[in-house]
């Protein structure tokens, strides 16, 4: 165990934390990707700004038209809507709701 101290929005958090050896975890079974086009594979979609994710309103293997949302990303107190570039079938979601991102970070993708 190693322990850290953690400064969130003002609060002070010491926390600890167990090293495990990556060889000795079990990988969970991943979902399949769609038949249509390899997980991963597409046009990224990335976030514009730093911010939040609010909402994630799609999932793996959704078919989506271009200009549909995909996620709400909240930066500097507003909700930006990421809509998607292009028709077609999400493959791969790379965040989650409530996920912090960077500018330029990958949301998901869409063959």
């Amino acid at each position: 165990m190693r322990k850290f101290s953690v400064n969130v929005n003002g609060t002070k958090y010491e926390v600890e934390v167990e090293e495990i050896d990556a060889n000795a975890v079990a990988a969970a079974p991943k979902a399949e990707a769609p038949k249509s086009a390899p997980a991963g594979t597409g046009t990224e979609v990335k976030s514009p700004m730093p911010g939040n994710i609010l909402q994630v309103n799609v999932k793996p293997g959704d078919a989506v038209k271009e200009g549909q949302q995909l996620m709400v990303l909240e930066a500097m107190k507003m909700e930006n809507e990421i809509l998607a570039p292009v028709s077609g079938r999400v493959t791969s979601i790379a965040v989650a709701k409530g996920s912090t991102v960077e500018s330029g970070s990958l949301l998901c993708t869409i063959a």
